[in-house]
Order: C-alpha cells, then structure tokens, then sequence
C-alpha cells in the first residue's frame, strides 16, 4: 500500500513531534524532510519523520544551522529506516563542531566577567573582542571581527 494512503498526516506528525504544523511546511521547503499527497493533494508522512524532526530539533537546540543539518542529513544513506548507526555517524560528524563552540563558549564564560566590568571601553584592550590588537592592521575605522 503506497504511503500516501498508510502515512501520517500533517496533524498528527506535528503533535507527536510537539511541533507547529507551518515547521513541518518550513522543514519540508527548506528540504529536510518530505511526504507525498495523496490524490486530495494532502501530505502524508513516513512514521521515520518523527526520529528525523527530533533530531533536526536538538541540532537546532546546540546551534547548528539548518543549512549544515540538511547537508549532514543528506549524507546519511537513503532508501531504507535509518537505523542507530546512521544516527551515530551524523552525530560523529558534528562532534569537532560541537567541540569548538564549547571551548569558544567556556572561553567566554570564564573571561566574560572580568570584560564587563572592567570599563576600558576600548576596542584595543579587549581580550575578547581584539586579542592582541589585530583590528589595528586592517587600518582606521571601525571593524567587527569574530
């Protein structure tokens, strides 16, 4: 039986997901998940979409753009459930990702205080902002570096 017929809804895979249906419209625009119509030109979705939208979500959550979600999902093999290790090896991919905005994070945190309160209000002793003055190499005028 075709999955049109057998597939869920649009309504019930956003309340199983705990999402808006206009998310499952946006994520299926954007190309990170699909369904099919049926003949009264309704979506239909896999029962697979939900793993896939809670995955979508926690990478949303730790701040991994969707455009990277949707390329890393991409990579995963098609024309089968994905299984455990398909999951594993999408997340493996993330992991140096993942690991760079916790050092960038936990540097912030831990020097966060000292340049808030310190009042210098200049751009040439930020430690965060302009470590060692580098903004002064691109010349006069105001930069903005990340």
């Amino acid at each position: 039986m075709p999955l049109a017929a057998t597939g869920l809804g649009v309504g019930e895979v956003a309340r199983r997901a705990g999402v808006p249906i206009s998310t499952l419209h946006f994520y299926e625009a954007q190309g990170l998940i699909e369904s099919q119509r049926t003949s009264g030109n309704q979506r239909r979705y896999h029962r697979s979409v939900l793993r896939l939208i809670a995955v979508i979500k926690v990478a949303q959550r730790v701040g991994i753009p969707l455009a990277q979600i949707k390329d890393s999902i991409a990579q995963l093999p098609s024309g089968h459930v994905r299984a455990m290790n398909d999951w594993s090896a999408l997340s493996k991919s993330w992991r140096a990702e993942l690991d760079r905005r916790i050092a960038l994070m936990s540097s912030l945190r831990d020097q966060l205080d000292s340049c808030i309160g310190c009042g210098c209000l200049s751009l040439a002793d930020c430690p965060l902002r302009n470590p060692g003055d580098v903004a002064a190499g691109a010349g006069s005028g105001a930069r903005a570096f990340d």
